[in-house]
């Protein structure tokens, strides 16, 4: 991996986190709900870009560093597992175990999901 790679990865990684916060920010101010939508929609709409991402590389032989800056930099910085968890305690912690099951389950279920239907959508184009 060279440089300039490392570099861009760093940079597409302070824009994914950027677009996290303004994609949340957004999905917030329109949904009031103890279920953290914003977090989930985002780590599901993040693995199933890194899905089609990977699938690219894979199937279609681009270059390993589209994977690294793509993958591993924006979708890194754009989605957010800890966050997750963090949300996860936070219902746990408030009462609210069914939603906490549901966050925690249904948002690891959805996001392997993603990925997945990205990774066949990739194979097919």
């Amino acid at each position: 991996m060279n440089a300039l790679t490392i570099v861009l990865l760093g940079l597409a990684g302070g824009l994914g986190a950027g677009t996290r916060f303004v994609v949340d920010g957004l999905v917030r101010s329109r949904l009031r709900t103890a279920l953290p939508v914003g977090t989930v929609a985002i780590n599901v709409t993040g693995s199933f870009l890194l899905g089609l991402v990977a699938g690219a590389v894979i199937v279609h032989a681009a270059p390993p560093e589209l994977q690294a800056i793509a993958g591993t930099g924006f979708l890194g910085g754009y989605t957010t597992f800890s966050t997750a968890s963090f949300e996860t305690v936070r219902l746990i912690q408030a009462g609210r175990t069914g939603l906490a099951l549901l966050n925690g389950i249904g948002t690891a279920a959805a996001a392997v999901g993603a990925a997945a239907a990205g990774l066949a959508v990739a194979s097919l184009l």
